[in-house]
């Protein structure tokens, strides 16, 4: 009678190929994740919220101003966040929130950016701990998923941009 899987080595090193594949997809492709909290109303819900992160921004690669990124937060070990990116190197943004404090400005330093959530009253972001390294940024956000309907591309929403130009009043 014929073994049902193979040779246990055989099995054992397709196991592994399949292991480190899935591993390599999920650090430098996309991944899915849950997210909660206030902080970034009205993009994403408070809860039962799942996200799509695109793995190759990691570390700050391609990302702009208005990009939701997924970062590592400062000042909890091993816990991640989402934010919104208003400032990156060389940019200057407001320290405090707009009509609170006294309305100073900082130069967002080199090889950092500066986040802050949509929601500000609820958000701990770069106006509690300062502007961010780069290389916390573990991707940006591309897609919200909600399964609502038996369609699965139905299920995400492209997250788009949150912030728009504004017209310029000045101009006569």
């Amino acid at each position: 009678m014929p073994p049902l899987l193979g040779h246990p080595l055989r099995v054992l090193l397709y196991t592994c190929k399949a292991l480190a594949l899935g591993h390599v997809a999920a650090t430098y492709g996309y991944s899915c994740g849950y997210g909660w909290g206030p902080s970034m109303l009205p993009t994403f819900q408070t809860r039962d919220e799942w996200f799509v992160t695109d793995r190759s921004r990691r570390r700050g690669r391609g990302v702009r101003v208005g990009d939701c990124v997924v970062y590592a937060i400062p000042v909890e070990a091993r816990e991640e966040g989402i934010k919104r990116v208003v400032g990156l190197p060389g940019d200057y943004v407001l320290l405090n929130s707009p009509g609170v404090g006294s309305g100073s400005m900082i130069q967002v330093p080199k090889g950092h950016c500066y986040i802050v959530g949509d929601n500000l009253p609820w958000s701990r972001d770069s106006r509690d701990f300062g502007p961010l390294p780069m290389g916390l940024i573990k991707g940006k956000v591309v897609a919200k998923v909600s399964m609502n309907g038996w369609w699965p591309p139905n299920w995400f929403t492209k997250v788009e941009s949150g912030l728009h130009p504004q017209p310029n009043s000045l101009k006569p």
